[in-house]
Parts: structure tokens; sequence; C-alpha cells
């Protein structure tokens, strides 16, 4: 073992002692930092198995460094002007607006299948990042949350739309029921073309109060029911 492989051990940044023990991380409303702390970490496991000791090692140390911070929730800046510009370098440009048309048109395409004509079904880590497209086959953005269990059985997906941007900014609620997707699982698509996606509202809180707004709900599951 390397020198710099053993100074990147993942557990030492008993980040999960920490959200245990820490009032600020133990606060519901401090969720998200719970979480950009363990994609941070996350961040580490990956350099560390691409061999990126070293970077595995400081991106450790960030974590170790923001964990000993008196208040985490104080820290950076909050300029959203510079916050945006910082989002949009996440977007794909190439995909930008649902610009980019898909390949559905292709001879060789394979019909598209119903959610609940799957076998087996869907894994997590499928779902989640995957892109969705519109009927008409272009991209509208990705899948970066789901929403399962409700008292009503109604599970669905939160799609980043605009871009691939965080759940809640500018994202749209998709019934699950309401998806077909590609054979291969590597991309879903709505049964609605883009232009229809616009009258879509879009995701009102991100604290998903909207789960218990029935009429909000049924206003907003009808625009996907589609015409196939």
């Amino acid at each position: 073992m390397s020198p710099a492989l053993a100074e990147c051990i993942i557990s030492d940044s008993k980040l999960e002692q920490a959200i245990l023990q820490k009032p600020e991380l133990r606060d519901p409303s401090n969720r998200q930092m719970v979480r950009d702390l363990r994609a941070l970490r996350d961040s580490a496991f990956i350099l560390w198995s691409y061999g990126r000791h070293d970077d595995c090692d400081r991106v450790m140390a960030s974590i170790r460094d923001l964990l000993a911070s008196p208040s985490m929730g104080n820290l950076g800046d909050n300029d959203e002007e510079a916050a945006e510009q910082q989002f949009a370098a996440r977007e794909p440009m190439a995909e930008r607006g649902g610009a980019v048309m898909g390949r559905r048109g292709d001879a060789d395409a394979q019909p598209l299948i119903d959610i609940n004509e799957l076998g087996p079904g869907l894994r997590a880590d499928e779902i989640l990042g995957a892109e969705v497209r519109s009927a008409d086959d272009k991209i509208i953005g990705e899948v970066r949350n789901v929403v399962i269990g409700t008292k009503d059985r109604e599970d669905y997906v939160v799609v980043a739309s605009g871009g691939f941007f965080i759940a809640g900014k500018d994202s749209i609620v998709v019934p699950l029921r309401s998806l077909r997707v590609s054979q291969d699982r590597n991309s879903f698509y709505l049964r609605i073309p883009e232009s229809a996606t616009r009258n879509v509202p879009l995701m009102p809180d991100q604290d998903y109060k909207w789960l218990s707004d029935d009429v909000w709900r049924a206003r907003n599951d009808a625009l996907f029911e589609g015409s196939n």
C-alpha cells in the first residue's frame, strides 16, 4: 500500500458520527447540508477508486474542515448571480433547452416500454440521474429525485427541467406511471411533446408540501396523460 493510499481512508472523515453528534447537522432544515457533505465523501471515494489518492485526501481534508467549522451555514457567500453562473456551468451546452433530438426516428429504434410493463422492475440507480425526453424526443431534463410510497400509491419523479440543475429550482413533478422507458433503460420518455411541457407548473416548493395538495397534484398529473 502506497503512503498516499494510506493517507486517504474515507472513514477517517467520521462524517456519520458528526451527523449524529452535531446539532446543526441534525436540524431538519439543514438536510441539504448533510447531503452536500455525503456528496463530497462520495467524490473522495470516486477519486480514490481512480487512483487519485492525493486528490482524495484533499477532499477528505475539506470535509474535516467543514465539520470543524462553528457553523457551516454561515460559510460562503450569498451572491445569487454568481451562484446562477456556477449552476449554468453544470448544464450540458448541447442539451440546453431541449434542443437536441434523440434517436427515436432511427430505423432500428426499439419500441418504448410502459413503466408498469417492465420486468424486472427498475432499480433506484437506474432512475436517478437518467435523462427524460419528450414524446417528440427532445431532452427535457434529468431525474433528480424519486418520491415513493404516498398514501394513494402514486409515485413521482422530480425532473430538473430546462437543464440539469438541482431538484426544486427549475423542476417539474412527473407521475412515474406516465413515463415510458427505452429498452436499454437509459432514457425516460414523457407522453407529451416538448411544447406541452411549457404548460407544466414548476415544482412549488422544495419541502414537498405539494404531496398533500390533492388539487395541485390532480391538475399537474393530468398534464402528463398524453394521447399514447
